[in-house]
């Protein structure tokens, strides 16, 4: 079971800020650059295994989790600092880390904290993976710079900054991912507009603390669903698919912007007709950036997201449960009703969060009452959510 000391731990990397010591055109937040390295760890990834390359998804997806977590940890050193640190004092710092870490970690069972562990200290576990991620993070990081290079071209040791940026991508090349998406806009532009998402600011019409984006909610809503799914023990292609599916639930906003649910609901059939609109769009807009033998894949993630599904004979199939029969990796399941919990959970936290800082409206009051009411009570297989729910059901 998830605890409130970890999912306060999650939301704070909704605090950190990033290159905070230049001049910003907005704040770049930790959580979105975790977030837009998980997407690019998926286009890197799934390049290569098309390749013949051998992925270990799971560990993939832990690795995020696992790199997230200890980043929460080490907060604000500047990379040139933290590397510095970690070349000479990598296991003191890593067993600082996992002892902090450790009370936290420990109710989620299945072995999490053991691979947790093994992923910190044991150089040949997980190898490829943390590659793919550490190229992820050169990419990602970036993405960030091209944005606030133009802002600081006078600061002195700005361009030995971008030579180093551009060198650590260089370091990559024998990834056939990284060479697609250095040499063609196409794919590059898919990680593009999935960044953008980091401008779009949730809750638009209520001012909140922390001001969580619609990159960074996809994440923590990736993370629920992913450690959720270990606890329910499904099979490791319904953890894949309840992760990625989570990862990407909201794409679509990129065109469509983040549509209120009282603007939604506020005539019947308008909820419909938006998405018969996103589902165009995505074709159209979004589906054309990324490799033909992915658009199935991508189509069963972020379409019907809330909804439970399988695949039997390459066709979506709608079911209202998956139970034993249907949690096998050729039916390549994803638990909607799972990831839309955990969506509507991380909407009550943010909402939990902000009146705790003190930031009072109508609408953080009356949408924190909705979701307690409509989802606390909630039972997915043995899971139950209203102990999580109630963790933030007061103001403390």
């Amino acid at each position: 079971m998830i605890n409130k000391e970890l999912i306060e731990r999650i939301f704070s990397a909704a605090n950190i800020l990033r290159w905070n010591d230049h001049i910003r055109p907005f704040d770049f937040f930790e959580i979105d650059k975790q977030a837009h390295k998980m997407i690019i760890a998926y286009i890197i990834a799934k390049f290569d295994e098309e390749e013949g390359k051998k992925i270990n998804w799971i560990n993939l997806i832990e690795g995020s989790i696992f790199e997230f977590f200890h980043r929460t940890m080490l907060t604000d050193l500047k990379p040139e600092v933290y590397h510095e640190i970690m070349s000479k004092k990598k296991n003191e710092l890593n067993k600082w880390v996992l002892e902090n870490l450790k009370k936290d970690l420990l109710p989620l069972g299945e072995g999490f904290l053991e691979r947790f562990e093994k992923y910190l200290f044991d150089d040949g576990y997980s190898q490829y993976e943390k590659r793919i991620l550490s190229a992820s993070h050169e990419f990602a990081t970036k993405w960030e710079f091209g944005i606030i290079y133009p802002w600081n071209e006078m600061l002195y040791g700005i361009d030995t900054t971008k030579e180093t940026v551009d060198a650590c991508i260089s370091k990559y090349q024998d990834f056939v991912g990284v060479k697609k998406l250095v040499m063609n806009k196409k794919y590059y532009g898919f990680l593009d507009l999935c960044g953008q998402l980091r401008f779009q600011q949730r809750w638009a019409q209520s001012f909140r603390q922390p001001k969580t984006t619609v990159l960074g909610h996809m994440f923590v809503v990736a993370i629920f669903s992913y450690l959720y799914s270990i606890e329910m023990g499904v099979s490791e292609k319904r953890c894949y698919n309840n992760f990625f599916s989570s990862l990407f639930h909201d794409l679509p906003e990129i065109l469509t912007k983040d549509i209120v649910s009282p603007i939604k609901s506020s005539v019947e059939g308008l909820e419909d007709i938006i998405k018969e609109f996103e589902k165009k769009q995505v074709e159209n807009r979004i589906l054309p950036l990324l490799p033909e033998s992915w658009h199935f894949e991508m189509t069963c993630f972020i379409q019907d997201e809330f909804l439970n599904r399988i695949v039997e004979n390459s066709f979506v199939k709608i079911v209202d449960e998956i139970d034993d029969k249907t949690n096998k990796d050729n039916l390549s399941a994803i638990d909607g009703k799972l990831i839309e919990v955990c969506d509507k959970l991380s909407a009550y936290i943010e909402a939990s969060l902000a009146l705790r800082y003190g930031i009072h409206s109508e609408i953080l009051d009356k949408s924190k009452e909705k979701l307690y009411m409509k989802y606390a009570n909630t039972k997915i297989a043995k899971l139950n959510f209203k102990e999580v729910f109630d963790y933030f059901k007061s103001a403390n």
